[in-house]
C-alpha cells in the first residue's frame, strides 16, 4: 500500500495578508455604506463574506427625501440663494446585511483626533503619510 501525505499549504505572502489585515483593522468602525438605490447604511461593521456582503450592527438607513417632500423646501427658498437644502429621512434597522453587488461607496467614519494619532504613530515609525 502507497500512501503518500499531502504537500503542506504554503505560509500566505504578506502581499496576500494585506487586504486581509485592512479588512480587520475595520472591524467595530463605524461605515457608511452607499448602495445603488441611493440609500446610505451608517453602522458598526461585523464582518464580510467572499460575495463582498457586508455585515453592519447598530445600523441606521438614510434615504433622500422623495420629490414631493423635498417641494415644500424648494418653494421656502429665494431664486437669490439658488441651493435647496433638505434633510434626509431615517430610520433604526439594527443589524443589516448590505449585498455586495449593490454596495457603491464604503467610507470609514474617523474623527479628527483619530487622524492625528494615527498620523503621528506614522511620524515615529517615520512612514510619512
Amino acid at each position: 500500500m502507497n500512501t503518500t501525505t499531502p504537500p503542506l499549504p504554503l505560509p500566505p505572502s504578506t502581499a496576500d495578508m494585506e487586504p486581509l489585515l485592512f479588512l480587520h483593522s475595520l472591524i467595530n468602525k463605524n461605515l457608511r455604506v452607499t448602495t445603488t438605490d441611493s440609500r446610505m447604511f451608517w453602522g458598526n461593521f461585523k464582518c464580510t463574506d467572499s460575495e463582498s456582503n457586508v455585515i453592519l450592527r447598530n445600523t441606521y438607513e438614510y434615504r433622500h427625501p422623495t420629490t414631493t417632500a423635498a417641494a415644500p423646501s424648494h418653494q421656502e427658498t429665494t431664486a437669490a440663494v439658488g441651493t435647496v437644502r433638505v434633510d434626509m429621512t431615517s430610520r433604526f434597522l439594527g443589524l443589516v446585511v448590505v449585498p455586495g453587488r449593490h454596495i457603491v461607496k464604503i467610507e470609514v467614519e474617523e474623527f479628527a483626533s483619530q487622524m492625528r494619532s494615527k498620523q503621528r504613530r506614522a511620524e515615529a515609525r517615520g512612514v510619512v503619510a
